[in-house]
């Protein structure tokens, strides 16, 4: 994806109307008795809605120009290969023969609605359920490849991101200096990330703990549009927060679930705080990128102030002390 494209995708859901989404659904045989509920999707749109069959039913419509369809049919066969395996995993349904399908330039799945609640582990047991559901959705996923989803990068998470950030009028001219004083030493020091000397799987890519709903006991992976590849523990650090010492007991528990099922390489671990300074930066692009689309400007109007730019540059100044502390130790020796 390049920055022309991106931006050119900002506009791209003005002609999404709440009768187009219907002519959409009535086109591949469902008929919405109630009204579209708006779901919160910022990158996509994505629909609640009750048929004529008394069934929920959920809609995702893509955001055009940012995948591939080849790119989107890639996500869709993955995300089916881990329910086939009886990994809990939302998958599209196969309606008049397809998952995928496009109605007047916009391409769109359906989805069954389950219901659930955002994960959100209180302890460090839950933490090693967690990690048993990661293990058994990377053992899925180490059996295949993505040929056309894209990569975990250098070039795609931090240096295309940081032209947007030089572009973006959204960051005061008073802070300019200050800012890129610490966000290009930052840039600079996850260039040499040493991503080439890990395998690279499919992965999830956004799993967070809103991205894995629970159900009375059952935990549940959505929201796969960001799958890609890349080394494992990509699908692993997001889930630690805290001090130092706290992160390495969450990540503990987490690979004692996840080894259940995977073997992990405890050498990844290096890469935990430069893919969180990659994650921290591409944050920051994708919202000045997206900026003129009017429902990041109403989910997001802090983005545009003073204030939030003067935290960023706080933020990055502790991943650049971060880079230089020794990485979580878990009885890896190097």
């Amino acid at each position: 994806m390049n920055d022309s494209t991106e931006n050119a995708s900002d506009f791209a859901f003005q002609g999404l109307t709440p009768d187009l989404v219907v002519n959409a659904l009535e086109s591949v045989g469902l008929y919405p008795a109630s009204g579209l509920l708006a779901l919160n999707s910022y990158e996509n749109r994505v629909y609640q809605f009750a048929d004529d069959d008394r069934k929920r039913y959920v809609a995702k419509f893509y955001r055009p120009q940012r995948w591939r369809t080849e790119q989107i049919n890639e996500e869709l066969e993955f995300v089916e290969e881990l329910a086939q395996a009886e990994v809990p995993a939302v998958s599209a349904l196969e309606l008049q023969g397809k998952r995928l399908h496009e109605f007047e330039g916009y391409r769109f799945c359906v989805y069954s609605s389950i219901g659930g609640r955002a994960f959100e582990p209180n302890d460090l047991d839950e933490l090693e359920r967690l990690g048993r559901q990661i293990g058994r959705m990377h053992a899925v996923a180490q059996a295949g490849k993505f040929k056309v989803r894209e990569t975990i990068d250098y070039e795609g998470f931090v240096e295309q991101s940081v032209a947007e950030l030089r572009r973006s009028a959204l960051l005061p001219v008073e802070l300019k200096d200050a800012f890129f004083a610490i966000l290009d030493p930052l840039s600079e020091r996850l260039r040499s990330t040493p991503l080439q000397d890990f395998e690279y799987q499919r992965l999830h890519g956004d799993c967070h703990i809103g991205n894995i709903l629970q159900y009375e006991e059952q935990l549940t992976f959505v929201d796969f549009d960001d799958c890609r590849s890349g080394p494992a523990v990509q699908d692993l650090w997001m889930m630690l927060n805290g001090p130092h010492q706290e992160q390495t007991l969450q990540m503990d528990a987490l690979l004692t679930g996840y080894e259940d099922f995977c073997e992990f390489d405890m050498a990844q671990l290096i890469l935990i705080e430069p893919l969180r300074s990659f994650r921290i930066i591409q944050y920051m692009a994708w919202l000045s990128r997206r900026w003129q689309d009017s429902a990041f400007q109403r989910a997001f109007p802090w983005f545009a102030e003073s204030r939030y730019w003067e935290q960023q540059i706080l933020a990055l100044k502790e991943q650049l002390a971060g880079l230089d502390e020794a990485p979580l130790n878990l009885g890896f020796n190097g």
